[in-house]
């Protein structure tokens, strides 16, 4: 199938997904994950209406840029962002989705004010509490958004989450619902329903996220087919 036909089909799953839950579709936003798809895939998910593309790699990300692979829809960075590549990626994307340490969130606000720009930001939070990945423990989320309230050059949008690898059908459902707990928690008693976003779900298990609350959805293989790792 085409890109196009592929972006068709996963915006009816969401719709459904929404519907049975009391949502509109149009609650949820959808992020083309385009990482190893080349500036043409990038364009034409960007003509079968994606809402935003997301990219997991800075190189990759510069390179696509330099193509204006992105022209025409919203630029987030969705993968692991190490300290020394921050100011690659600070103004020139629209959301930041993995600010997962205090080291981090405090360096992305000291390049955001060093370009006097206000950086739009997820605080990232590990769910499951994998040693192998990145994100705030969830004891550990509220001082990290309390950090954030006090840095005037990011303004925290919501919170984004990978959960463990699923074991059986639907099992990332108690990882989502944990954050959106969390979500809830923190909108409300620290940024009093300011924030509008909480990042949930790809391929695998973008419906079981709407249906938990996701306002966002990061979607690649199901867009772009499966990417070949072995290039």
């Amino acid at each position: 199938m085409s890109i196009a036909e592929n972006v068709a089909r996963v915006r009816e799953n969401i719709a459904r997904a929404a519907a049975s839950c009391g949502r509109a579709a149009s609650d949820v936003l959808l992020v083309g994950a385009s990482k190893m798809n080349d500036a043409d895939a990038c364009r034409a998910a960007i003509a079968a209406g994606v809402d935003a593309l997301g990219e997991n790699r800075v190189q990759e990300m510069t390179q696509k840029l330099s193509e204006h692979a992105y022209d025409g829809a919203p630029l987030h960075f969705i993968g692991h962002l190490q300290r020394n590549k921050v100011n690659k990626v600070v103004g020139r994307v629209a959301l930041i989705e993995s600010v997962g340490s205090p080291e981090l969130l405090a360096a992305v606000a000291a390049q955001a004010e060093k370009l006097g720009v206000v950086q739009d930001i997820l605080l990232e939070v590990n769910i499951g509490g994998e040693e192998a990945k990145s994100g705030f423990a969830p004891q550990a989320l509220s001082a990290a958004a309390e950090q954030a309230l006090a840095l005037s050059a990011v303004r925290v949008r919501g919170l984004m989450c990978i959960p463990p690898v699923a074991e059986g059908p639907r099992g990332s459902i108690p990882y989502f619902e944990k954050t959106h707990r969390f979500y809830v928690d923190i909108n409300e008693k620290l940024y009093h329903n300011k924030l509008d976003m909480l990042s949930m779900g790809m391929s695998g298990d973008y419906e079981d996220a709407v249906r938990c609350g996701a306002t966002l959805v990061r979607v690649g293989t199901a867009i772009f087919g499966a990417r070949n790792y072995r290039i």
